[in-house]
């Protein structure tokens, strides 16, 4: 019976020119059932015309948000690049972008990501972030990469001692089977990757790479997203 009214609702609220997923915060089923429920019903003119219109709506929002974003991020990039020269004679700025060129994540989702085996490294990063980047303690999160003949939480042990970031920050282990042939230095540690999900942070070191380039009269392929 229940099933019989949400279908009657259903049917009534297309015949009226409500979206699917209008409909779906109304009626308690699946889209599949609904999509069963609704497949004969020809919707009238004022229907149709009062869709497209929201689909139209919704498609120039995308458009005006996309426009945005691509504002502040070019902003943001034209902003670094200007701060980039007054930085280029304090050393840990520039070791510490030099490296992020190199390990870095430079194209994708936007998202701050460093990788690299060597404690040291790892410091001189985690420093960098902290100093330069200005990246809060709590936006921090540690991904290790690892050989299944490592301790796991030894090695979070060590990970959160070098970066100085608890291990309630850690992302799950992504464990490598190895044997003992196979893994020669049974010291590694394996592999540390620094995250900080944070989009203008991105586009701010990816501004302060264009400024120190173009100091060197080098040019970037970086590309705004679209």
């Amino acid at each position: 019976m229940a099933n019989e009214t949400n279908k009657n609702l259903a049917r009534r609220l297309r015949q009226n020119g409500q979206s699917y997923s209008e409909i779906l915060k109304l009626v308690n089923v699946s889209k599949s059932t609904l999509s069963l429920w609704l497949r004969d019903i020809p919707l009238s003119h004022e229907a149709k015309t009062r869709l497209e219109g929201r689909s139209k709506s919704r498609y120039i929002g995308s458009k005006s948000r996309q426009h945005t974003r691509i504002n502040i991020t070019r902003q943001i990039i034209e902003d670094s690049k200007t701060e980039s020269i007054n930085l280029l004679q304090n050393k840990l700025f520039l070791s510490g972008l030099m490296l992020y060129w190199a390990e870095g994540t430079k194209r994708g989702q936007e998202l701050v990501n460093f990788s690299n085996s060597d404690p040291n490294m790892i410091k001189l990063m985690m420093r960098w972030f902290r100093e330069v980047c200005h990246v809060k303690e709590e936006r921090f999160r540690i991904q290790l990469h690892i050989h299944s003949l490592i301790d796991q939480l030894e090695i979070k042990k060590y990970w959160s001692n070098i970066t100085g970031i608890p291990d309630n920050q850690f992302h799950k282990l992504i464990i490598k089977k190895t044997s003992l042939g196979h893994r020669k230095n049974i010291l590694y540690n394996g592999t540390c990757c620094i995250r900080v999900s944070d989009k203008n942070l991105f586009r701010k070191i990816m501004g302060w790479k264009i400024g120190v380039l173009s100091a060197f009269n080098l040019q970037d392929t970086y590309t705004i997203p679209q």
